[in-house]
């Protein structure tokens, strides 16, 4: 090995230097066998060198102040094999180990209210538990069953759903798993992932009935009991070249500092799929023509177009340059609200039929204004104009809606989410949790691996890399029947109230008219 002695040549180490008359001693023949000895010898000595802990104070600090750039998520790194995957066909045994309980481990904060909707959601089972039976009346419509056992995953695939809906609402369990390591409790559920919930509450209600079917899906409604669970797009949404959220999130938080609210364009922004849903078709209606000017500019994104043009015109980020923002459902509801909701304009949605898991967490008024849906061009107009003379407070509601997307919505607290509702799932279970016959084991390898494109890509950069640093979110208390009642009661006058201002203001036009 050779050192720069400090004037620009070189000169041997005092190891090499030791071994040079005992090698110049000995027969060419015996050199060549001796060689290799020497060569892993001064490895060995070489590196015990560089762990060995130094002695002197300048050396010290530079090892310590070297040491303290590691991350020490990197140091807890759970390895991806693709190669050692690609050869044997069969998930590593070592993945998702199970973590001893660490003492040291920060506890977070408490989860955002929005949580408080598990118990509700599972209200249903709370005094019969759940059973075999109903999990495998789930099977009518579900898409898969996931089962998972001592931290592992297995899938038995019933339809294959719409685009990759399943793949990636797989993937994100899979990268909870990651997360939580040994945490998750065995359980297996049915997914269903179709828009619209389809167990319906009136069905499963009277003192002779059954118990419903225990279904998961992106949302629900009032009338309905499905469990809503975090959708697709989270980590990605292939089809239409949307980046998984933690991405996404901190590039609409870009995107809203590039143009100052006040200096946004005054009106009402709506861009998406009118053919979906006549609700949207009606919204159209409301654009600007010569007739009519409802403060609205509504836009049809043609998706066969962006694909083709390689989705220059659908960033999401480069979106948040109106006042007001327009949120409708489609055929249910839509991934796009979370989207709408981040971008600090005024959100005027209008009036749901569904909810996803954290949806009932918005209050109107306050991080939304909300608006009529029999009565759409009207109202989007009296919410501008309203907003409009009212800059500061509408102003108010974009913000907070887009500090409640950014805080309450990270991808930390949607993995506290899952995590803390299939732990209360399956402690409803009355049987033990077992693997048929047709499943097979799921892991990170088995789905990446033969990934390509924008898949591949999200995937990777979703990748959760090691077990979390902390402990989830600790659980606000569940609603009792006078909190929930006060809650839903809250809403229910913020809506009034706005409707209430709105028919004054029509009639106040129609008098000065």
């Amino acid at each position: 090995m050779q050192e720069d002695n400090g004037s620009g040549h070189f000169r041997h180490s005092s190891k090499e230097g030791m071994w040079l008359p005992v090698i110049k001693s000995l027969p060419r023949s015996a050199v060549v066998l001796l060689f290799p000895v020497v060569v892993i010898v001064g490895v060995l000595a070489y590196t015990r060198v560089i762990d060995t802990p130094p002695t002197l104070s300048g050396i010290s600090s530079t090892k310590s102040a070297l040491s303290t750039k590691i991350p020490f998520s990197i140091q807890r790194e759970t390895p991806l094999n693709c190669g050692v995957y690609n050869l044997t066909r069969t998930c590593p045994t070592n993945q998702n180990p199970i973590q001893q309980d660490d003492q040291s481990r920060s506890s977070s904060a408490t989860c955002p209210e929005y949580f408080r909707w598990i118990d509700e959601d599972l209200r249903p089972w709370a005094h019969t538990g759940i059973t075999q039976e109903m999990v495998e009346r789930a099977k009518a419509t579900a898409n898969f069953k996931l089962v998972i056992l001592k931290g592992r995953a297995y899938l038995e695939t019933y339809q294959k759903s719409f685009q990759t809906r399943d793949v990636f609402t797989l993937w994100g369990i899979l990268q909870l798993l990651r997360r939580y390591p040994g945490k998750v409790p065995d359980l297996e559920l049915m997914f269903d992932c179709v828009d619209w919930p389809v167990v319906l509450a009136n069905q499963y209600s009277g003192p002779v009935s059954q118990q419903p079917p225990p279904l998961f899906r992106y949302c629900g409604n009032d009338d309905t009991l499905d469990i809503v669970f975090p959708d697709w797009s989270f980590w990605g949404w292939a089809e239409v070249n949307i980046k998984p959220w933690e991405i996404l999130l901190g590039e609409l938080k870009e995107g809203n500092k590039r143009i100052p609210w006040l200096n946004r364009e005054p009106y009402a922004y709506w861009k998406g799929n009118p053919s979906v849903a006549e609700t949207r078709e009606d919204l159209m209606k409301c654009n600007v023509s010569e007739n009519h000017d409802w403060n609205a500019r509504l836009y049809a994104q043609d998706w066969k177009r962006e694909t083709e043009e390689g989705f220059k015109k659908s960033d999401l980020a480069n979106q948040c340059t109106h006042r007001y923002k327009v949120y409708i459902e489609g055929s249910a509801w839509s991934v796009s609200e979370k989207y709408i909701l981040a971008c600090d304009s005024t959100t005027l949605l209008v009036k749901p039929h569904y909810y996803d898991f954290f949806t009932r967490g918005l209050i109107p008024g306050h991080h939304y204004w909300p608006i009529k849906e029999d009565d759409k061009c009207r109202s989007i107009k009296f919410a501008v104009d309203w907003g409009n003379s009212h800059k500061p407070r509408a102003h108010q509601i974009g913000k907070a809606a887009s500090e409640f997307i950014q805080e309450e919505l990270k991808m930390d607290f949607v993995y506290d989410y899952m995590f803390h509702l299939l732990n209360a799932y399956a402690k409803l279970f009355t049987y033990k949790p077992s693997i048929s016959g047709n499943a097979t084991e799921l892991c990170v390898e088995s789905m990446v691996c033969g990934a390509e494109g924008s898949e591949k890509k999200f995937m990777m950069e979703s990748l959760v890399k090691g077990p979390a640093d902390t402990d989830p979110c600790t659980m606000p208390a569940p609603f009792d029947p006078p909190s929930l009642y006060a809650q839903l009661q809250r809403k229910k006058n913020s809506i009034e109230r706005v409707e209430s201002w709105e028919r004054s203001y029509w009639q106040n036009q129609n008098i000065t008219s």
